[in-house]
């Protein structure tokens, strides 16, 4: 059964009675969408349902989402009063994501995007005056000038629909992968959430997650030191 070897391979890096927080793997849906294809919201709250067998439906709150390709960190809530506090935090700006990407071209060595964005009703943004303010900040980690590719850190003040990718490709430096607001490349869009901060919604504790970055694929051109 499909989702049966997911939740085999659910990385799981916190849980207690309140939260619990996973790796979303890519190209894995955060919720159920029109495809039908399998989620990780459903994912979770199946093993949610067999570890503590709970009868009935299992109630997971859903604060956050990544979009289908990217990879990263994910929190759930798992009481309804959690997923409030959790969504308070992102509403005020108190929950901190950081993502590591890798984009066309070489920039300055950090900076700061602050747009207007728009999403249209047919799943695209766009930077439009109609658009809501969505601010992000950035710092170039590598650069290879081989590919004239530039790894950087980015970290999210607002979490508008395809952000990230819309404010790089829009300077002229999409996402390498990105079929959508890039290039056209084969591969998967190279996006992941790699740190994610927030408060324990009951025990207000600070509470930080980390993940390695992935050393497949096109990641390998900045993680292997012969590359460098």
């Amino acid at each position: 059964m499909e989702d049966g070897k997911m939740m085999n391979k659910l990385n799981i890096l916190y849980e207690d009675n309140h939260i619990i927080v996973v790796e979303k793997p890519r190209n894995i849906l955060s919720q159920s969408d029109i495809t039908k294809d399998l989620d990780l919201l459903t994912i979770v709250k199946q093993y949610i349902k067999e570890k503590y067998h709970k009868p009935g439906k299992v109630y997971l709150g859903l604060v956050h989402r990544l979009d289908r390709p990217v990879g990263g960190v994910m929190v759930f809530a798992k009481t309804s009063k959690a997923a409030a506090r959790l969504s308070d935090q992102i509403k005020n700006h108190k929950i901190e994501k950081k993502y590591l990407a890798i984009v066309h071209g070489k920039l300055s060595p950090k900076g700061t995007f602050i747009d207007k964005l728009e999403k249209l009703s047919n799943g695209t943004t766009i930077i439009s005056d109609k658009g809501k303010e969505s601010e992000l900040s950035y710092k170039v980690k590598k650069y290879r000038k081989k590919e004239n590719l530039s790894l950087v850190e980015i970290s999210l003040k607002s979490g508008r629909h395809h952000q990230i990718r819309v404010q790089f490709s829009s300077r002229g430096h999409a996402l390498y992968g990105d079929q959508k607001y890039g290039q056209q490349e084969k591969e998967n869009i190279a996006l992941f959430a790699y740190y994610l901060k927030f408060y324990h919604p009951t025990t207000k504790k600070l509470m930080q997650f980390k993940i390695s970055l992935s050393q497949d694929g096109y990641w390998t051109k900045f993680t292997q030191k012969k590359n460098r």
